[in-house]
C-alpha cells in the first residue's frame, strides 16, 4: 500500500490558570499575573500542535510519549515535546507543510506575541514562519474560558510525504 502524499491531524488542549506559574504559549513567555497548571510547562499551544502532528500519522497523543506519572516529565519545556513529535512524523517519512492554530483566551491579549510564536514554532517544525498560522480569540464571556479560568488551543497540521 502506498503512503498518502498528504496527512492531516487535529489537536486540542486546555489548561486552567494557576498562581506561581509562568505563562508560556507557543514557546513564548507571556507577561501575565498567572500561568497555566500542568505537569509540564502547560503550553497548551504546543500541546495541541504536537497532538495534531502525531494524530496525522495515527499515533497516540503526547501523554503516551510524555506520561504525567513520570517524574522526569515534571515541568518539562514543551518545545521538547514538539521536537519529539516532529521526529515521530519524520520516522514515517513525512514533514510538516503548514499548521494553523487557534488560541482561545479571554485574557491576556495575545496579538503582540503572535509574531514571535510563529517564529519559534516555525524553527521547531522546520518550516517558514509564513506557514505557521496563529490566531487568538476570546470565548465572548461564555463558559469557563469566557470567565478567564484558563486557555485552550486547537491546532491543525498538514504533513507531506518527504521526497525520496
Amino acid at each position: 500500500m502506498n503512503k498518502p502524499l498528504f496527512r492531516i491531524g487535529h489537536g486540542f488542549d486546555l489548561h486552567i490558570f494557576a498562581d506561581a506559574r509562568e505563562l508560556i504559549l507557543g514557546g513564548v513567555k507571556i507577561s501575565h499575573e498567572t500561568g497555566l497548571l500542568g505537569h509540564s510547562d502547560a503550553d497548551c499551544v504546543i500541546h495541541s500542535l504536537a497532538d495534531s502532528l502525531l494524530g496525522a500519522v495515527a499515533l497516540p497523543d503526547i501523554g503516551n510519549l510524555f506520561p504525567d506519572n513520570d517524574p522526569s516529565n515534571k515541568d518539562i519545556d514543551s518545545s521538547i515535546i514538539l521536537r519529539r513529535a516532529v521526529l515521530e512524523i519524520e520516522k514515517f517519512g513525512y514533514c510538516c507543510s503548514n499548521v494553523d492554530i487557534t488560541i482561545i483566551a479571554q485574557k491576556p491579549r495575545l496579538s503582540p506575541f503572535i509574531p514571535k510564536m510563529k517564529k519559534v514554532l516555525g524553527q521547531i517544525l522546520k518550516i517558514d514562519p509564513l506557514c505557521v498560522g496563529v490566531k487568538a480569540t476570546t470565548n465572548e464571556g461564555i463558559g469557563s474560558l469566557g470567565r478567564a479560568e484558563g486557555i485552550a488551543a486547537h491546532a491543525v497540521s498538514l504533513l507531506s510525504r518527504k521526497s525520496d
